[in-house]
């Protein structure tokens, strides 16, 4: 018995590597299993986005032109202003939401009935004139959900060398409360304003989902190949 063991010892070690799986095959097997997982979460993110169509543009707003920018986080809105031959061009960028406060003591309330944190937009509305293309007046703005804040005001060079640290004025709260309001009624003129905050909030909600979803794909597509 012993001796016909010994004879089938060489056969038993030929067939032995077919049984046992190796262990590189172990491992694209559970690369396999790892990377089926992550795509079926992919998957299942996908199917559970479902962005909206883009809102309407408000009516003191209508005359902007959206120019939205796939996978960035910014949109641009451009627009003509004033007569012929004396037109100026508004434009402005406005940013996915990107920070929240506490809301103010007249608040927002959430559904709840507790506080509701204020979403926060930036927005760069940038006004240039045809007989000043060199120059352009700035305005760095908030948009929350229900109004347009201003922070800043101040010219800058669009041509040549501009300063490095260029002097940007004072805050706008800082500045004479008559010439605050004059401000806004400039901006409130060329279509910036109360019902455009509220638009950008609507509109960069929905521009988050279909970024989203794309980021997903982009993802699947890769680990597909």
């Amino acid at each position: 018995m012993a001796r016909r063991l010994l004879h089938l010892r060489p056969r038993l070690q030929a067939v032995a590597p077919r049984l046992v799986p190796s262990r590189p095959y172990m491992s694209d097997m559970r690369r396999s299993v790892f990377l089926d997982r992550l795509l079926r979460s992919i998957r299942s993110e996908i199917s559970s986005c479902s962005p909206e169509p883009a809102p309407p543009l408000p009516p003191s707003a209508a005359p902007f032109a959206v120019d939205d920018r796939p996978g960035e986080q910014w949109v641009r809105l451009r627009r003509a202003f004033g007569e012929q031959g004396e037109e100026e061009e508004v434009r402005v960028d406005a940013s996915m939401v990107d920070g929240a406060v506490a809301p103010t003591r007249s608040g927002v309330v959430a559904e709840d009935g507790g506080p509701q944190d204020r979403m926060h937009i930036s927005v760069h509305v940038e006004v240039t004139k045809p007989a000043r293309p060199d120059f352009a007046l700035k305005f760095e703005c908030s948009a929350w959900p229900e109004e347009m804040d201003v922070e800043r005001v101040f010219p800058v060079r669009l041509s040549g060398p501009a300063p490095e640290q260029q002097y940007m004025g004072r805050q706008f709260r800082e500045l004479d409360e008559e010439m605050q309001t004059a401000v806004r009624d400039y901006l409130e003129q060329r279509g910036v304003n109360d019902e455009l905050a509220a638009f950008l909030h609507t509109y960069m909600e929905n521009k988050e989902q279909t970024e989203l979803v794309g980021w997903l794909k982009n993802i699947e597509c890769y680990l597909k190949k």
